[in-house]
């Protein structure tokens, strides 16, 4: 392995001012629910992290307090241990101390950052020294850096040349001009009063995001309720760190403008809950929810930190639904009616399982849901162990409404739907169409399905015949909900007309 060495004089070109830093973060999200890969947060084997967190679904909105030492007039100033990913374009600096009587003149954003090729580069044409491994022995070899292709080419005093292709360290008597070891905010500022500056500095960063997940514990001893908690995940990948930083998330569709290279408008959400010292504060901001963690917390530099979004619920009501769901769409007629026998045919059989519940006071959450993931385990009561029955994503749910999860399909129950009648009548403009749904329940209790049918053909239809009731759900979806005897089977017939 090569190393560069500096000379310890190099040190005082890299000293700024003694500083301790007040961070304040607000985190946004463009993530959908459980979008962010693994692979982004953590190394898996043959294949680690990513050097680089641009690629991360989200941003941050960065704040820094510091305190420094001015001088009357006009003076440089160096402002080190920014995010590596910092946007330039949306710096600001202001002191809190002297606001009118301080000015920015210029700003520069020095990011020519240290590194082997850099350095070597920068060393051409100058005097350096390698160390070359021999055995137990070490031999030092100096000379004029001429060129680093391939290897190292340096003209020893005597005016010999030697390429050296394995070697083990390298020593520079100093920095080059220039060369920075962290990304750095230069400002000419001008003040008007000297003496020490509560300062504040701004900007945007990427390499930043967070998501929620959600873990249910069903039960079903006693009907269908449910234990809910909620935790939220955040990534830094930033380049820095923010210790005991004050934290804030924001809920809402916030619009950026269109950046090159960006993925996608921004999406973000969070729940509301106030929780005193556990989870976060939720109050209305513009046409948003700003969410402040009420206690300091720590990011570090490539890191995933999780935070309990609310307590925990207990004992929250819910429902099983079985729904068979024979086609899915999506669906398109164009100008004129699909008169295609054949469209939307399918040998699906599934039943899908869904589990249902209300998002509302009485159920002890009633607050605006965030999108994420939840996650339902299940208790066996043989050994107590908990067993994983199916997760799902969900979707920005405000209070008062449904959350629907659903869980995967039922092994015991099983649907299988058949055209049994097609006829258009082009002269009429009408078109009928009729089906046979079967429902096969191989359990030894009765279950509760729903046959979600959707009528596709056209836009103007009407159900003229049907053995069991229907309800509309929208324009072009209907149900039937039907009760499936154990061990038995139920059938649904119905004939749509289909006109224009």
């Amino acid at each position: 392995m090569h190393r560069l060495l500096l000379a310890a004089a190099s040190a005082a070109l890299l000293t700024t001012l003694a500083h301790a830093d007040d961070y304040a973060l607000t985190v946004y999200s463009t993530a959908g629910p459980g979008a962010v890969a693994p692979e982004q947060y953590r190394p898996t084997p043959g294949r680690p992290v990513t050097d680089s967190g641009a690629d991360l679904p989200g941003y941050a909105v960065v704040r820094q307090d510091r305190e420094l030492q001015l001088e009357s007039g006009r003076q440089q100033l160096r402002f080190t241990d920014v995010a590596a990913l910092i946007d330039p374009t949306t710096v600001t600096f202001r002191s809190l101390t002297d606001p009118d009587g301080t000015h920015v003149l210029e700003q520069d954003y020095q990011f020519d950052l240290v590194g082997a090729a850099r350095l070597l580069e920068r060393y051409l044409g100058q005097t350096v020294t390698v160390e070359q491994h021999h055995g137990d022995s070490t031999e030092r070899v100096r000379g004029k850096l001429l060129g680093t292709s391939g290897g190292l080419i340096l003209q020893r005093d005597d005016g010999s040349v030697v390429t050296l292709n394995d070697y083990s360290n390298v020593s520079f008597p100093e920095l080059p001009g220039g060369l920075i070891t962290r990304p750095t905010l230069v400002w000419d500022v001008a003040a008007a009063k000297a003496g020490r500056h509560q300062t504040r500095v701004s900007y945007q960063t990427g390499g930043m995001t967070w998501w929620a997940d959600y873990n249910a514990l069903l039960d079903e001893s006693g009907g269908c309720s449910m234990d809910l908690s909620a935790w939220v995940s955040l990534i830094n990948r930033s380049g820095t760190g923010y210790p005991d930083a004050r934290l804030k998330l924001v809920a809402g569709d916030v619009h950026r403008a269109e950046r090159p290279g960006a993925k996608g408008p921004g999406r973000f959400v969070m729940s509301e809950q106030a929780v005193a010292e556990r989870g976060f504060e939720e109050k209305p901001f513009f046409e948003y929810h700003l969410y402040t963690l009420p206690r300091r917390t720590t990011l570090p530099d490539n890191a995933t930190k999780q935070i309990e979004l609310f307590p925990p619920v207990s004992g929250i009501g819910c429902d099983k639904e079985l729904v068979f769901e024979p086609v899915t769409g999506p669906f398109y007629f164009g100008d004129s009616p699909s008169t295609n026998a054949a469209y939307g045919q399918t040998g699906n059989t599934d039943v899908n399982v869904f589990l249902r519940f209300r998002n509302d006071g009485k159920s002890g959450l009633g607050v605006p849901l965030p999108a994420g993931r939840v996650r339902v385990n299940q208790r066996d009561p043989a050994d107590g162990s908990l067993e994983f029955i199916g997760e799902d994503a969900i979707d920005h749910t405000p209070k008062d409404e449904d959350v629907r999860v659903r869980m995967g399909n039922a092994f015991d129950v099983v649907g299988e739907r058949t055209q049994t009648g097609f006829n258009v009548n082009t002269s009429a403009r009408e078109m009928t169409e009729s089906f046979r749904i079967s429902l096969r329940n191989h359990k030894d209790q009765a279950v509760h399905v729903v046959a979600r049918e959707h009528l596709y053909r056209w836009s103007n239809w009407e159900i003229t015949k049907a053995d069991h009731d229907w309800e509309k759900q929208d324009a072009r979806t209907v149900h039937f909900p039907v009760n499936v005897p154990a061990n038995g089977e139920t059938t649904i017939n119905y004939t749509v007309r289909y006109s224009w």
